[in-house]
């Protein structure tokens, strides 16, 4: 017997054990293949998303229903798992011991207390990249959804993004780029940095652009400078501000990939889990705008999953916008394929979707592809139910069609080399 199949028989049995907590509300009828769910249609799909996402759905988000396909793990990092997981342990402050690459915990048991926070780790050591992801020419649109005396709404454009890049390095859990499975010497001792520049519309914001660091100690906040060329200085952001949405748009920077904070910066609690909807086999490219919303979220391929892993998250920062985060996690691939936001006072707030595609060319319409299929989120879409307000994201952007737009794993050919993720590279790209 083979390490996943072994893998796959413990975990039917450790979720039979988790029977008793989250399950499909009885006489809820899945959707069937085929099916296009509309706001007419709404309530066929109330229990098989989160609130959030039900929302969008009955204000105008068509859901295209499509069969199940699996999604196989990179060979790599299934060796790797099956390599290093039985040294890696949790500890009592909620940090990692142990780990080297792949999935830290490829069995968890839902009756351990902190189930939670194990799957969450799953989460960020998940397979999509392990070295470096470079993201190249996404754009972004952002603004107020309008409702007429009809009722009919309008996506009210107030600003388009187009951003040059965003980029990750990873320094631990390398496993296709030397060195491997780690960046060595690591004065700094980062687990990884990151950095989002520049940004080439709106006018008023060209050259702005921000890096990260986070470390390996993650009792350690992260470094967070953003460089604004007006103002020609960086500032250095809190650890809290991360949770706020910048420049008229909606996303913060903790929403990015569905999660990118700290894990313990959090109390994580596992609500349970059961058969939902996600979106993971998109085939349009573009992502296609919804007629019946007002064009502020994507029209794209759904289908059912058999398990998705429901995650609460309280942050424990006094400061941090959001009371909480419940977090939506396939449990086959470990994306986050939606999470709800909520407010200081507990009201749901917003609503984070990811359109993915599972593939091995990120843009069916551009000749670079990966030797075997690997996952990209090509539409991104954020909506503020109380404001009434949404940005949605397009990755290639909308305009540039002829950009494969994910890079995962290639070194430095795409921007994987440190001297990229540093203040003065920033300043440099900002002018």
């Amino acid at each position: 017997m083979s390490f996943a199949d072994l893998r796959r028989r413990i975990f039917r049995v450790v979720l039979g054990a988790a029977a008793s907590l989250l399950v499909v509300s009885p006489g809820v009828a899945e959707v069937q293949p085929g099916e296009v769910v509309t706001k007419a249609t709404a309530d066929k799909v109330k229990g098989l998303v989160s609130d959030g996402v039900q929302y969008c759905v009955e204000n105008g988000m068509t859901m295209n229903i499509i069969p199940y396909k699996k999604i196989p793990l990179p060979t790599l990092y299934e060796e790797a798992t099956e390599k290093y997981a039985s040294q890696v342990k949790l500890k009592d402050d909620k940090t990692l011991d142990g780990y080297v690459a792949g999935r830290p915990f490829p069995i968890v048991d839902f009756e351990d207390p902190m189930a939670a926070t194990k799957l969450m780790y799953n989460f960020e050591r998940t397979h999509y990249f392990t070295d470096d992801l470079a993201l190249n020419l996404f754009d972004a649109d952002t603004g107020a959804i309008m409702v007429d005396h009809e009722g009919n709404r309008r996506y009210n454009v107030e600003r388009h993004f187009v951003l040059d890049w965003l980029r990750v390095l990873q320094f631990t859990g390398r496993l296709h780029v030397p060195p491997t499975p780690a960046i060595e010497p690591n004065g700094d001792k980062t687990f990884r940095k990151a950095g989002l520049y520049p940004v080439i519309e709106p006018f008023d914001l060209k050259g702005i652009g921000g890096i990260n660091y986070r470390y390996i100690d993650p009792l350690r906040q992260d470094d967070l400078w953003l460089y604004i060329p007006s103002l020609r200085r960086v500032r250095r952001l809190s650890s809290a501000q991360r949770s706020e949405a910048l420049f008229g748009q909606d996303v913060d920077v903790d929403s990015y990939g569905g999660y990118a904070g700290q894990i313990p910066w959090f109390d994580w609690k596992f609500l349970g889990k059961k058969p939902m909807l996600a979106s993971l086999h998109g085939s349009n490219m573009p992502p296609v705008p919804c007629e019946d919303d007002g064009h502020v979220t994507f029209c794209e391929n759904w289908e059912m999953r058999p398990e998705v892993l429901v995650v609460e998250g309280t942050p424990n920062a006094a400061a941090y916008a959001f009371s909480k985060r419940v977090i939506y996690i396939d449990h086959e691939s470990f994306f986050i394929v939606y999470s709800d936001l909520y407010d200081r006072g507990g009201e749901l707030w917003k609503v984070v979707m990811q359109n993915i595609r599972t593939d091995k060319r990120p843009n069916p319409k551009v000749a670079y592809e990966y030797d075997a299929p690997r996952m990209f989120i090509y539409g991104f879409t954020i909506v503020d139910m109380q404001l009434q307000h949404g940005t949605r994201v397009a990755i290639p952007g909308m305009a540039f069609q002829e950009e494969p737009g994910w890079y995962i794993d290639v070194g430095e050919k795409y921007g994987g080399e440190e001297s990229w993720f540093t203040i003065a590279a920033l300043i440099r790209g900002g002018h």
